[in-house]
């Protein structure tokens, strides 16, 4: 059975180290098992059936893929770290959403071990898809990695042999959907303020019927900003490096990280957790982080 480990065990760690953790002999590291959060996360490993490391060295032992899964913040240093302990034969996949000049610093901390090195874009929220999420391979081992991870059960397709291709569709992207995250979030805060947050969702349904405006749509946008708003504003930092490394000004990115941070501190000013406004309904959350 091959061997998987994966470093990081956030959200999305813990979701592929589930599903893959069915197929393949899946082992997990993640700094915080030397911390406070420590019984909560071996306890998780428990229930998934996957082995914890005891370090970095030792989750790479045997390992076929490595999939790294850390924070934006984290991801160079993980490849930095992981590079001297690589043997040939082990792929390090980078799933983490930073910018094409971040992944390529991290292809070459990798190059001078003697394992190799993958972007991969995740190109939707991970839950619910889980395993079905897409994904873009780049690299000059894309091919026949892409194709490993759909035998396992994922959904992965090769994009390009160049490291930081994939990771600039991602970021570039990301412009636009956590964008209209915060456009929402923003324009439909300060409609409540007023009174006329009904006629603006009318209005908007009028001119996009398709999109969803008068349904679910606001309550998805606004719930990803108030459960990831942190993470998202830090991917965020990224994409402004993303579009400044190419000469682009970035103001309108650099305001939606501002906007994905908000909210969440709001709620941390409230003593508000995400899980205390589930159901979330956007008129009700953003009530409650109104002044009195």
């Amino acid at each position: 059975m091959m061997r998987i480990a994966i470093i990081g065990f956030g959200e999305a760690g813990q979701i592929y180290a589930q599903d893959l953790g069915k197929v393949a002999d899946v082992r997990v590291w993640d700094k915080k098992f030397d911390g406070a959060q420590a019984e909560h996360l071996l306890g998780v490993a428990a229930k998934f059936a996957v082995q914890p490391a005891r370090s970095l060295a030792e989750v790479l032992e045997g390992a076929h893929l490595v999939l790294s899964l850390v924070t934006a913040g984290n991801a160079l240093d993980v490849a930095q770290q992981a590079a001297p302990l690589l043997a040939a034969g082990q792929y390090l996949l980078d799933f983490n959403s930073v910018a094409p000049e971040t992944k390529r610093a991290a292809a070459q901390a990798v190059a001078s071990g003697a394992g190799d090195y993958l972007d991969i874009a995740v190109m939707a929220p991970v839950p619910p898809a889980r395993l079905a999420t897409p994904l873009l391979a780049g690299g000059q081992h894309a091919s026949d990695v892409a194709a490993t991870l759909c035998e396992l059960g994922c959904h992965a397709r090769a994009a390009s042999e160049r490291i930081g291709d994939v990771s600039a569709i991602k970021m570039c992207r990301s412009v636009m959907i956590k964008g209209l995250e915060a456009l929402t979030t923003e324009c439909l805060s300060a409609a409540q303020r007023y009174g006329v947050e009904e006629a603006v969702l009318r209005s908007l349904h009028a001119s996009f019927p398709s999109l969803g405006w008068d349904q679910q749509l606001p309550h998805y946008l606004i719930s990803r900003v108030a459960e990831h708003g942190v993470r998202r504003a830090e991917e965020m930092g990224e994409v402004v490096k993303t579009l400044q490394d190419v000469g682009v000004s970035a103001a309108m990115s650099r305001a939606t990280q501002q906007v994905q941070a908000s909210l969440p501190a709001q709620m941390a000013t409230h003593d508000l957790r995400y899980s205390d406004l589930t159901p979330f309904i956007w008129q009700e959350a953003l009530d409650r982080l109104q002044p009195k």
